[in-house]
């Protein structure tokens, strides 16, 4: 317990789970109403940092803030499982099977899924594979420069006072527009989004990622979408499912490589090397029993990490029974969901997105392929798995902004777990509640609350549109990755709307252009100098596209509390 001191704190729990309450029920307000849900990361550091320094007057440390605001934006992803999802149901007339004893089977058991993947797969994605998790960066230096100030903290909070500033005038007042340099291309959503947030992403997530993913969006939308129609192969309809199956199998198949290459050979590793500490133990003797009683203690810890991975696990499978699932497709949920959240750690590690409703969507469609279900089980199968990859995601955007702020990642996995089951409560309520206010004609395209991922899932429930082009992605996907190609972005760029992939694209030339604006102006300079100068360019780069993604995140919640706070009101 000593790397919980400092860190996870009764009032850091108590200001998190506040937090949690009013961020998570304004994100199903979000999802439902607006199709999006952004990240809760960089609001949730800024209000518990200023929280905790008033608490403590000005003692409390980043760690114990970084852990808080764990806690406190964890439902947000919850509620986004919920919220992408369960309103399929609703559109299809099937909202008297849908119980609230449902929805919160399907929010604690998606929540146990997702805190299991987030501790096998911590390792591998935050330390091994050093992916960039560009939220979890942006949350710890927004950190870092509420506590230094000076130049760093100028930087950073006048890149988010811009992008915040930019977000409340295309969203809240609507003076500028959501996208800019649209083309009426049919089946193809081009354009540009006019996102601060997301030309950071594809800033900070590295030229050669963003370059695959924008090839994958090209190929999709102009090689298929335009290309197959034109050449009278089928119609754009038709191409919109194969691309769709391909992005969907191109990712699951990458997920199911990350377990196979990297995950369990770790983990039956990390079996062998207890076992052989268990045999060092009880075979030493004398002077080295001390390190063999440390082998041991740490033995121990492995056993019960092992043990409480189990018992989660355990809780995900209950949940799936008590939705009604056979046992074998209750099984297969749960190791899918694992799956899943491999997937959307890999996803978000990438390029900070985690499209959650496409994870529980891959198996959803995966079960309905093998085994009989009913209509309403599937969409409980598909809130499930996405809940499980949306928390796991945000707990890997979590750990990685331990990583830079050295933070103990138990007691931010601990912070996760009650932020994790608070949310879970709390969405639920707020699903049952706007159900109960508004009915379910209320929801899907076209009504109050368009729920637009929902409505994809209730036109999904019928099966993979196109069942070789999904085969041909899995086979793809598993193969590129093993190979070291990164098929996740791939099939990113191929599932993904066009306009989201052209807007990361050109941050990451923006990316270009900076680096070679910072290396003509470091000519001339000695060896050291330019070490020096480089570094500094680079935490520059880092501090504004965090402080730009900050901002606009910043403003989307708040104006998304004002929404919710006004449709409660009336």
């Amino acid at each position: 317990m000593r790397d919980l001191k400092g860190q996870l704190t009764l009032r850091g729990v108590v200001v998190g789970c506040v937090g949690c309450v009013v961020i998570t029920a304004s994100s199903v307000y979000v999802a439902l109403r607006m199709g999006a849900l952004p990240w809760p990361i960089i609001f949730a550091a800024i209000v518990s940092l200023f929280f905790l320094r008033a608490l403590s007057r000005g003692r409390a440390s980043l760690n114990e803030a970084n852990v808080t605001h764990t806690v406190m934006s964890s439902g947000a992803m919850v509620a986004g499982g919920l919220a992408f999802t369960i309103p399929g149901a609703w559109m299809l007339g099937l909202a008297d099977d849908v119980s609230l004893a449902d929805l919160a089977l399907i929010a604690l058991g998606g929540v146990a899924l997702g805190l299991i993947g987030s501790v096998l797969l911590r390792r591998h994605f935050v330390e091994e594979a050093a992916l960039e998790f560009p939220i979890g960066q942006a949350a710890a230096q927004t950190l870092k420069a509420g506590d230094a100030g000076g130049a760093t903290g100028r930087r950073l909070f006048g890149a988010m006072g811009a992008a915040g500033l930019y977000a409340l005038l295309r969203d809240g007042l609507g003076v500028i527009p959501s996208m800019l340099a649209t083309l009426p291309i049919p089946g193809v959503t081009f354009g540009i989004y006019n996102s601060p947030l997301s030309l950071a992403v594809g800033f900070l997530v590295g030229t050669a990622a963003v370059v695959v993913w924008f090839v994958g969006a090209v190929i999709a939308n102009f090689g298929i979408i335009v290309g197959a129609p034109a050449l009278g192969l089928c119609d754009v309809a038709t191409a919109q499912g194969i691309v769709s199956s391909l992005g969907m199998g191109l990712m699951m198949g990458s997920g199911v490589a990350v377990i196979v290459k990297d995950v369990l050979p770790r983990g039956v590793g990390g079996l062998r090397r207890a076992l052989a500490a268990r045999r060092d133990a009880e075979g030493l003797r004398g002077p080295t029993a001390a390190g063999a009683a440390g082998r041991a203690a740490s033995s121990g810890r492995r056993r019960a990490a092992g043990l409480g991975v189990l018992a989660a696990a355990g809780i995900g499978l209950v949940a799936a029974l008590g939705l009604g699932l056979p046992a074998g497709p209750a099984v297969a949920v749960v190791l899918l969901a694992f799956v899943a959240a491999a997937m959307a750690a890999q996803s978000v590690g990438q390029t900070g997105i985690d499209p959650l409703e496409i994870f529980g969507l891959i198996v959803m469609l995966l079960v309905a392929a093998f085994a009989e279900v009913a209509t309403v089980q599937l969409f409980f199968i598909a809130a499930l798995v996405a809940v499980a990859a949306g928390l796991a995601g945000d707990v890997m955007n979590d750990f990685k902004a331990g990583q830079v702020l050295g933070t103990s990642p138990r007691a931010q996995w601990v912070g996760q777990a009650i932020g994790g089951v608070v949310g879970a409560l709390v969405a639920v309520g707020a699903m049952g509640a706007l159900l109960a206010g508004y009915g379910p004609d209320a929801f899907g395209p076209g009504h109050e609350f368009v729920a637009a991922q929902a409505s994809v899932v209730a036109t999904m429930v019928g099966g993979v549109p196109h069942g070789p082009a999904f085969a041909v992605g899995l086979a793809a996907g598993f193969a590129l990755y093993l190979v070291g190609f990164p098929a996740m972005m791939l099939g990113l760029g191929v599932y993904l709307p066009f306009y989201l992939s052209l807007t990361g694209f050109l941050g990451a030339l923006a990316k270009v252009a900076y680096d070679r604006v910072g290396a003509w102006r470091r000519r001339g300079l000695s060896p050291e100098e330019r070490t020096r100068a480089e570094a500094d360019a680079v935490d520059r780069g880092l501090i504004i596209a965090s402080g730009l993604m900050g901002g606009e995140s910043v403003v989307g919640i708040v104006l998304a509390m004002i929404v919710a706070a006004g449709a409660l009101a009336g």
